[in-house]
């Protein structure tokens, strides 16, 4: 993803303001995981991985590699790393690609995981890369989650769609988004195909599950909503500004910082308040707080 890797991104910003994934998500995996005979709990490897929020999840695993194409990201990551008290040398950081992994040998990885990165991939690539670094029953797990969500406004829904999906290049950022990454995650990872379409015999017991409740019927077999947050009013604001889309629209559009309402991100942000402050019938300040939720869609797979 290209916005990320710009020298104006603020990746600070990015690595205090996004969602942070539950233990539960974590231990769903693992359980996953731990169905495969003979499960080793050696390597594990996070692909994207941003600032490091999963990778230092990845507790059980021995040696934990994050790997990121963004230099800032792993900057970030490393820097993070270097801050704790006491360091155990259970975790490093790599700057590659999802899909060329030449530091890891054949067979070498209990574990891959990617959050919020694998709509980027060239699962072309991706796939047969997977299938080399895995070892025999080793699993994989790559999630993302889509448009956030009020969970005591769902009559927001309609507004927060508009500007993350809307079509007017002024008012909206929906045009901004890189494509087909995005459309993808929208999407629910539905386009990517399964790894056995693109090496033959390589993976077995595919998965698709769907942590989206009730905001997507379309999605089969859908379990609750686990990604939550409550946020201060201000937070929210800040986590509209980590979008990507929002650091290319005011790239091409600068002039927007001049309207007297605020420049597109304000708008909105002052948009879901003043409808929160109608249905509740009380102003709302930058400090009061407010639920939010993310629908999440996950892939898990394991090596034949």
């Amino acid at each position: 993803m290209a916005t990320f890797g710009n020298a104006s991104f603020n990746t600070a910003i990015y690595a205090s303001f996004r969602p942070t994934y539950p233990r539960s998500l974590f231990d769903f995996i693992f359980q996953y995981h731990e169905r495969s005979r003979g499960a080793r709990w050696d390597r594990a490897v996070d692909l994207g991985c941003g600032t490091g929020q999963a990778t230092v999840e990845l507790t059980p695993f021995k040696r934990v590699t994050g790997v990121d194409p963004s230099s800032k990201m792993i900057e970030v990551a490393q820097a993070t790393l270097k801050a704790q008290p006491v360091s155990t040398g259970q975790y490093e950081y790599v700057q590659a690609s999802a899909e060329s992994l030449p530091f890891l040998e054949d067979g070498s990885v209990d574990v891959v995981v990617a959050a919020q990165a694998c709509h980027w991939f060239d699962w072309s690539k991706m796939w047969p890369e997977l299938a080399r670094v895995l070892r025999k029953n080793g699993s994989a797990a790559f999630w993302i989650y889509s448009e956030f969500r009020f969970t005591r406004y769902p009559s927001l829904t309609h507004r927060i769609n508009a500007y993350a999906q809307g079509l007017d290049p002024l008012h909206t950022v929906g045009p901004y988004w890189q494509q087909p990454g995005r459309s993808i995650l929208e999407n629910h990872l539905v386009q990517v195909p399964e790894g056995n379409e693109v090496v033959p015999g390589a993976f077995k017991d595919f998965e698709r599950v769907f942590f989206t409740g009730d905001h997507y019927p379309s999605l089969p077999s859908s379990r609750s909503v686990i990604l939550r947050k409550k946020m201060t009013w201000d937070d929210l604001l800040s986590y509209l500004n980590t979008w990507s889309a929002l650091h290319t629209f005011r790239q091409r559009n600068p002039e927007d910082a001049e309207n007297p309402r605020g420049d597109v991100a304000m708008r909105f942000w002052k948009d879901l308040k003043e409808g929160v402050e109608r249905e509740n019938g009380r102003m709302v300040e930058g400090h009061d707080e407010v639920d939010v939720e993310w629908p999440l869609a996950m892939i898990m797979v394991k090596r034949a």
